[in-house]
């Protein structure tokens, strides 16, 4: 039996883990369910088969009156979910759960010159070529560390995401400039660790160790040292370069479908969310006012009316 949890277990949740691996959840929302049910049972103080649809209900007011942020809370119901519905069968303990809908945010987005700026400051061809894929090809942090040789097609200039999210695969361009940095910085790429590898199965970004990606811990970590020696002071993260991706597409007048497709978005819901920041956009939009006259102009006035006798 397979499993995210390396230290003694009880029979509930190995059972639990062997449910969750028959339906191939991946090993961190197998980690996160477990933790939902942990965190649960300590509330309750004995196992978390043992409840009543009461302790489920004044579980949930407990969360909010801890102050317990509203995606957090859901997590924790979702875990908590499917112990009681798939390994207890307890249908009646599911009926109390329900979710928060949580605060929609705008995306953190940077500027073509920002974007520019921060390329400028990297350390490295290897944090260059990086951040450039993330923001060239509106790449995820992880599909950038993931991404082996194989999936670079210079030919016809496309790159292939493997198995991202969702478990879904798709294709995204592949500039001719960022084609060029690549080709550069595989000239200076470790090879320290591909003894034994095929090259087709190579990681471009070779962490430490044999056969280990860089994690997006380290891509994080290039990309605030870049940031900061830009000058750029706005909550940003290595995610923001895929939104500015979207967005600067968006602003340019690229179809929205289009911009689904080189995102994986399966549905145009998540995409549509960049419209409320391609500021481009937006203030290019000519408001209803315009149309009518001068709005500064001072009103007519009123004739004046001599008092009935």
């Amino acid at each position: 039996m397979s499993g995210p949890i390396k230290h003694p277990i009880s029979p509930l949740q190995a059972r639990m883990i062997e449910d969750m691996t028959a339906r191939k959840l991946k090993p961190k929302t197998q980690s996160a369910h477990v933790r939902s049910c942990r965190r649960f049972a300590a509330w309750l103080g004995r196992s978390p088969d043992t409840p009543m649809p009461e302790d489920v209900r004044r579980f949930q007011l407990a969360l909010v009156e801890d102050g317990v942020s509203v995606h957090t809370r859901n997590v924790t119901m979702t875990g908590l979910k499917f112990l009681f519905r798939v390994t207890l069968r307890r249908h009646d303990l599911v009926a109390e759960i329900y979710h928060l809908k949580e605060p929609q945010k705008i995306p953190p987005v940077m500027s073509q010159d920002e974007v520019e700026r921060l390329l400028a400051n990297t350390t490295s061809i290897k944090a260059r070529t990086m951040l450039s894929l993330a923001y060239g090809c509106g790449l995820r942090p992880g599909e950038v560390v993931r991404l082996r040789v194989g999936d670079i097609d210079g030919d016809r200039h496309l790159i292939r995401v493997v198995q991202s999210k969702g478990d879904k695969d798709r294709q995204v361009m592949l500039p001719k400039s960022l084609l060029v940095l690549l080709r550069r910085y595989w000239c200076e790429r470790s090879k320290r660790y591909d003894a034994g590898i095929p090259l087709q199965d190579r990681y471009l970004f070779p962490g430490r160790g044999f056969g280990r990606a860089l994690t997006r811990r380290q891509l994080n970590r290039l990309f605030h040292q870049a940031a900061d020696a830009a000058g750029i002071t706005k909550p940003v993260t290595v995610r923001s370069l895929r939104h500015s991706f979207a967005t600067h597409l968006l602003e340019r007048g690229v179809d929205i479908r289009v911009i689904q497709a080189l995102l994986g978005h399966s549905s145009l819901v998540s995409t549509s969310r960049y419209t409320r920041v391609a500021t481009a956009l937006i203030s290019a939009i000519k408001s209803p006012i315009d149309l009518l006259g001068d709005c500064t102009a001072k009103g007519r006035k009123r004739k004046k009316t001599k008092p009935k006798t």
